[in-house]
């Protein structure tokens, strides 16, 4: 394949990297415990950990699961925010020989049970806010052991019991919940101390995480990530940034903000694993929504890189207190999980110094396949270059390339795609090509100079704030409400998220009203999904053969923002 795109790279930019140079993320881990030791690797709500910490609090928790009697490659599921324990989890379970399942916490009893029942997860380190989801469908999964953190168990003595006092019994955030076999994280770290931790034998090919993303079948199903494939993501990450972090002044460690959910594979890779590998200090944010106090913690550090999706970015330009932000530091503002709009770049440029460097990916790619240049002043309105040792392809239908200029769906290939589905042969399938590309669903076109543009999603999925949205999943819960008969799910623009779920909905019980339909929503599905807006109508358009038409519903609406506009 001749890779033009090269042409375009920042000097200094290798055309390949080797994902090979380590056996595993653990021999990667092993790395930076030795050369960082010192140094602080995260810090939330004030309090420091620093990477000697991470290497002793993760041993004991490995040492812990072990004990547990759990076999090489069993899957150990992961349900919190960014806090603390969040990077002991995964790291004690990689080194322990296990697969880390990430489980977004805000998920309901449904999403959830399916999640853990479809990975065979044995074992689960939840934080307790989210405990009572558990509760509700323990006796569906396989998970026999579980952990269970508290937000305050790691920040220390009196403070450990206020934040504790405050989230239990002032703001009420952990509902009622009865887990009797549930150990506390601090008691497994106390018993993991007085064990003896076997390190385990792990290769290249070994799956690391297992990270759920939406079907086209409404199912969700697991990206099979092995250590190579983070590995060389992560080697990807390094040499792509290096322009930008090369730039005068040099800072000796790097400070990153990770306000994106580690449970997300743009944080997971962008910040935990390849921040590790540097020796960055991660400042862990645990709910980015709530922006005053995300940018009361901004305020106290001099950060240099900052990852996040264009609401998040457009959220904070929007905040009455953003210009107490200091941006003197910052040399990195990475734009991923959706498009970024030029305004808001314009407006955060004029801010910040920075432009936001628009990269693209997906869950079966570790995340990054493409990105724009880190040295990039100027905005491109594109999703970059591929970034070294990456493949792009246009293709039509049949899987063959079209003229460059012409649209066809992006297809990747490169050390960072997935080794498959998990258990879905068929699904896997469907999405590889015979010579290692893999197909993304979204359409594209490439220019002369190897920069790719996205003009259309071949899926009928959503893009919620960065998090996909499959509407069969929602058809599929929505249509079993016993006042609902049929109904279809679009995406439509959103200033804030970019884009907003509409359901259309024909009745069953001429009663049914809009807040009833939302409370049920409410309680099936995650925040995200829920529909911003229903419909009502007496049919749906169909085809001959009665598959309801979601595009002629797009098409409609696009007519009636076109008039609004």
């Amino acid at each position: 394949m001749d890779k033009f795109w090269l042409n375009s790279y920042p000097p200094g930019v290798p055309a390949e990297i080797d994902p090979d140079q380590y056996r595993s993320l653990v021999q990667m881990f092993d790395e930076s415990f030795q050369k960082f030791g010192d140094r602080n690797a995260y810090v939330c709500m004030d309090k420091f950990l620093t990477y000697s910490e991470l290497d002793t609090c993760s041993k004991k928790m490995a040492a812990w699961l072990q004990s547990r009697g759990l076999k090489k490659g069993a899957r150990v599921a992961v349900m919190m925010p960014n806090v603390l324990q969040y990077p002991i989890a995964i790291t004690a379970i990689l080194r322990a020989g296990y697969t880390v399942v990430n489980v977004n916490p805000l998920y309901t009893p449904r999403e959830l049970e399916h999640q853990l029942a479809d990975s065979g997860s044995e074992a689960i380190i939840v934080l307790e806010n989210f405990a009572n989801t558990l509760q509700q469908v323990l006796a569906k999964t396989p998970v026999k052991h579980i952990v269970v953190a508290s937000m305050g168990e790691m920040l220390g003595g009196a403070k450990g019991m206020l934040v504790n006092f405050v989230v239990r019994n002032v703001k009420k955030m952990v509902p009622e919940y009865a887990l009797p076999n549930a150990v506390r994280f601090k008691d497994a770290l106390s018993q993991g101390e007085r064990m003896t931790f076997t390190p385990a034998e792990i290769t290249s090919a070994d799956v690391a995480f297992l990270q759920y993303t939406g079907g086209t079948t409404g199912v969700s199903k697991g990206a099979t990530l092995t250590h190579r494939n983070i590995i060389a993501n992560v080697l990807q990450t390094e040499v792509w940034t290096k322009p930008a972090l090369d730039k005068a002044p040099v800072v000796e460690q790097l400070t990153i903000v990770c306000a994106l959910p580690l449970y997300h594979i743009f944080a997971l890779t962008a910040c935990a694993m390849w921040g590790t590998r540097v020796g960055a200090l991660n400042i862990l944010i645990p709910n980015p929504r709530d922006i005053g106090g995300f940018i009361k913690e901004l305020q106290k550090y001099k950060f240099n890189m900052l990852p996040a999706v264009n609401t998040l970015y457009n959220a904070l330009l929007n905040h009455p207190e953003f210009d107490k932000i200091d941006f003197s530091a910052l040399k990195l503002s990475n734009g991923g999980g959706m498009a970024v709009q030029q305004a808001v770049n314009d407006k955060w440029k004029k801010a910040t110094g920075t432009s936001i460097i628009e990269g693209y990916g997906l869950s079966e790619t570790s995340p990054v396949a493409t990105c724009n240049r880190a040295d990039m002043l100027e905005f491109t309105g594109t999703i970059g270059l591929p970034i070294p040792s990456t493949d792009i392809a246009i293709v039509d239908d049949d899987g063959q390339p079209v003229a460059l200029g012409e649209p066809g769906e992006i297809a990747i290939r490169g050390p960072q795609v997935m080794a498959g589905y998990w258990n879905r042969p068929d699904e896997t399938a469907k999405v590889m090509t015979a010579d290692g590309y893999f197909k993304s669903g979204d359409i594209g076109v490439m220019d002369a100079n190897g920069y790719v543009k996205i003009v259309d999603r071949k899926k009928d999925m959503i893009l919620v704030s960065g998090f996909n949205v499959y509407p069969n999943e929602l058809e599929g819960v929505i249509a079993m409400h016993p006042g609902v008969l049929e109904c279809a799910v679009i995406g439509i623009e959103d200033e804030h998220s970019g884009e907003a779920v509409k359901v259309f909905v024909v009745r069953k019980d001429p009663n049914l009203t809009s807040a009833q339909l939302m409370d049920y929503c409410k309680q099936q599905l995650t925040g995200y999904k829920k529909p911003k807006y229903i419909e009502f109508r007496d049919e749906l358009p169909k085809t001959n053969v009665g598959k309801i038409l979601r595009r002629v519903l797009r098409d409609e609406q696009k007519k009636i923002e076109k008039q609004a506009a």
